[in-house]
C-alpha cells in the first residue's frame, strides 16, 4: 500500500467529477490497496465523529455480566498527561461531534471525571456519560447540568429488587432514588438536559421483567430504553443468553410520553436487539466513525477490541480475544492514528465486512482459528464472530 497524491503527473487517473461527488479536496492524499484484483483508494481524512474515552477500568460494583470477570487488567485511571494529549488531538479532528465517557469501569470512580468533561465541553463537543447510577447524588446531578452534559445512560438490569441485586450486587432502590432526584433537580432548574437513557441487558433470568423496566423508564422520564443481549464472558452467563441461530420472537416494543418541565416534548422509544444470527452484518462503531481510547492511551476501533478477554460465541465456542491496538495517543495524535494505513484499511474491510461468517461454516466445529480473533480468509484480526456487528449486543 502506498501513500499517493492522485493528481501527480500521470501517476493515477481519477474519474471526472470524483472529487466533487465525494466532496473531497483535490489535494487529498490516499492509501492505495488491492482486494481480489481491484485497486482501492482509501482517502486519508481526519473524519472521526465519535470518541469513546475510558476514564477508568475501576468500578464500585461487581456485576455478573461484566467483562471484568474475564480479564486480568489492572484497576487504573487515565492520567493527566494522556488526557491532555487527547484534548490536543481533538482539535485536529474537525468533524468530531461527541465524546462518550463510558467503559468497562464506572467513570464516576475517577475523581477527575468532571474536570475531564468540563475540558471537553469547552471545545464545544456533546458529551454522553454512562454510569451504573450508584454515585449519582444531587451534587453530581447539578454538576452534570452545569457542565452541559446532554445525555446520561444508566444501567438497570431488573425490574424487581431481588433480580437487580442478584445481577448488580446493589439495591435497585438506590438507583431509583438517585434518578428521581435527578429529575427533581432538572424540573427545579427547568432544563431538558441531560436526557436520561436506560440500558437493560436481557437474559433468561430477567426477560420477564423487561416490561417492568419499560414502565420504570416511563416513570423516570427516560427518553430511551436500550436493550442489549448479554455477551457471555463466563459459562454461567452463557447459559443466560436468549439468542441463537434460528429466528426468534422479537422483544416487546413500545413507547411512552416524555415530560420536560411542564410540556410533553417527545416520545420515549425502546431499542431492541436482533435475536438470531443473520446475513446482514454492520459495525456501528465503524459506521458512526468512532474510536476508543483506553485508560492507558491505547487506541482501538471498538469496545470489542479494547481489551483482552474470553467470551462464548453464538454457538458456544470459548473465544480468546486479544486487544487490537492501532496506536497510542501518548506517542501519536489521534488524527495520525485515525489516518494511518492500518486503521484506514481496517475500517474499509469492516464496512465491506470482508470476513467469513464462521457460525455458518460447515467446518466450524473443528476450526481452531475461531478460538482466537482470526479468520481463514480475509484480513486479521477477524470480526467474523462479532455480536456487535450482528446488533445482538448493543452499546450507547
Amino acid at each position: 500500500m502506498t501513500d499517493i497524491t492522485p493528481n501527480l503527473n500521470g501517476e493515477i487517473q481519477i474519474p471526472k467529477g470524483f472529487f466533487e461527488r465525494r466532496r473531497l479536496d483535490p489535494l487529498t492524499q490516499f492509501w492505495l490497496d488491492e482486494r481480489e484484483g481491484d485497486l482501492i483508494l482509501y482517502p486519508r481524512l481526519p473524519d472521526a465523529r465519535k470518541l469513546y474515552i475510558e476514564a477508568t477500568t475501576a468500578c464500585n460494583l461487581t456485576c455478573q455480566t461484566c467483562i471484568r470477570n474475564s480479564w486480568a487488567d489492572p484497576n487504573a485511571h487515565m492520567d493527566d498527561a494522556t488526557f491532555q494529549r487527547i484534548l490536543e488531538s481533538i482539535q485536529k479532528l474537525p468533524q468530531l461531534e461527541r465524546v462518550i465517557f463510558t467503559s468497562f469501569g464506572e467513570p464516576m470512580v475517577n475523581p477527575k471525571l468532571f474536570s475531564m468533561i468540563e475540558a471537553v465541553r469547552k471545545l464545544g463537543l456533546e458529551v454522553t456519560l454512562g454510569s451504573n447510577g450508584v454515585l449519582l447524588t444531587e451534587k453530581v446531578t447539578r454538576t452534570l447540568i452545569r457542565l452541559g452534559v446532554d445525555q446520561l445512560v444508566v444501567s438497570i438490569d431488573g425490574g424487581k429488587p431481588a433480580t437487580y441485586e442478584g445481577i448488580r450486587g446493589t439495591q435497585l432502590s438506590i438507583i431509583i432514588k438517585n434518578l428521581e432526584t435527578f429529575n427533581r433537580v432538572k424540573d427545579e432548574l427547568e432544563v431538558v438536559k441531560p436526557s436520561l437513557a436506560i440500558e437493560f441487558v436481557a437474559m433468561r433470568s430477567n426477560l420477564d421483567e423487561l416490561k417492568e423496566v419499560l414502565n420504570l423508564s416511563s416513570e423516570l422520564n427516560a427518553t430511551r430504553l436500550i436493550v442489549s443481549n448479554v455477551l457471555p464472558y463466563t459459562e454461567e452467563m452463557n447459559e443466560e443468553k436468549l439468542y441463537g441461530y434460528g429466528p426468534k420472537e422479537p422483544l416487546y416494543i413500545g413507547s411512552w410520553p416524555v415530560k420536560s418541565s411542564d410540556a410533553w416534548v417527545r416520545w420515549g422509544v425502546i431499542e431492541t436487539p436482533r435475536m438470531f444470527w443473520g446475513a446482514e452484518r454492520r459495525c456501528k462503531f465503524v459506521q458512526d466513525k468512532s474510536m476508543v481510547v483506553r485508560w492507558d492511551g491505547n487506541v482501538s476501533p471498538c469496545y470489542a477490541y479494547s481489551h483482552s478477554y474470553q467470551y462464548y460465541t453464538i454457538d458456544n465456542v470459548l473465544k480468546n480475544v486479544e486487544q487490537y491496538t492501532l496506536g497510542n495517543v501518548n506517542e501519536q495524535f489521534l488524527d495520525e492514528i485515525w489516518m494511518s494505513e492500518e486503521y484506514t484499511r481496517f475500517r474499509s474491510n469492516v464496512r465491506a465486512f470482508h470476513f467469513p461468517s464462521c457460525p455458518d461454516c460447515d467446518l466450524r466445529e473443528t476450526c481452531d482459528l475461531r478460538q482466537e480473533n482470526q479468520g481463514c480468509w480475509g484480513p486479521n484480526p477477524s470480526c467474523a464472530d462479532c455480536l456487535w456487528a450482528q446488533d445482538i449486543v448493543r452499546c450507547p
